[in-house]
């Protein structure tokens, strides 16, 4: 995890908040640095984790988990983490023929017409709730590292959105657990569904971390903008959305976080 990043957020590791969504978006720049930062940073304030990783292998996650403090094997081993590898599992599926899996796979969808999640939301929940007696972690957590590719699989804005929900209502509402999920978004995009898919995760988000490429282009000091948007609740909505916006450079290790203009290469 990036200290620099909790202070923003005022995330603490001994006590995480409950019942947020938390949006990540990225927009002509690789964000996946924040997908990493919250994997770790639940690991480590003792919650159990459900990780969908539909873009990226375990074994990528894990080498930069390892540089950030966290094994996500040893995790995986204690019942911590549950790491469904959406690559290997979409394979396994296409590749089964005539075969009839074991048993029902969370990526069934892609097999039939691309409208039923309901084999991967039994799988988080089943993943989540705990079991008689079991209070060895914190509060659930639910990360998936793009919804936005769900949609190059066939999937139409209304599943994705009905998935969230009956999510939303599991981890959020009834185990006061946090969900952190990815999307790709642009301004200029000509995919209409994506658009339609963020805007509505962004009305029902808690708060947003919205990186962005820089429109100056490639710059080795700063590799990018982060927005953070900690929304109003719905029934305060009267109230303005409180956003604040930094600009960053990516490490081997570490994310360090600036006001704009205030980099030390611009000064």
């Amino acid at each position: 995890m990036f200290a620099e990043l909790n202070e923003l957020l005022g995330d603490s590791i001994g006590k995480p908040e409950e019942g947020q969504l938390t949006l990540l978006c990225a927009t002509k720049t690789d964000a996946s640095f924040l997908v990493h930062h919250f994997l770790s940073f639940y690991l480590k304030a003792g919650c159990k984790v459900c990780f969908v990783a539909i873009v990226q292998s375990f074994s990528h996650y894990s080498i930069v988990a390892q540089k950030l403090g966290v094994g996500l094997a040893a995790a995986k081993e204690r019942g911590q983490l549950v790491f469904l590898e959406g690559l290997k599992s979409s394979c396994d599926l296409l590749m089964s023929g005539q075969q009839q899996p074991a048993g029902p796979s969370p990526f069934q969808f892609i097999s039939g017409d691309g409208s039923n999640l309901k084999a991967l939301y039994e799988f988080v929940r089943t993943a989540l709730c705990p079991a008689a007696g079991d209070s060895s972690w914190k509060c659930p957590v639910l990360i998936v590292d793009s919804l936005s590719v769900l949609l190059s699989l066939g999937l139409r804005p209304v599943d994705v959105l009905d998935f969230i929900h009956y999510c939303r209502v599991t981890v959020n509402s009834q185990l006061k657990g946090n969900i952190v999920v990815m999307v790709h978004s642009s301004d200029d995009s000509e995919d209409a569904e994506n658009e339609l898919l963020v805007k509505s995760l962004r009305y029902q988000s808690t708060r947003i971390l919205w990186a962005e490429g820089l429109v100056t282009g490639f710059c080795k000091d700063i590799h990018g903008q982060l927005t953070i948007i900690q929304q109003s609740p719905v029934e305060k909505k009267a109230e303005k959305d409180r956003r604040r916006v930094f600009q960053y450079k990516i490490q081997d290790k570490n994310v360090t976080f600036f006001a704009r203009g205030m980099s030390a290469a611009v000064l």
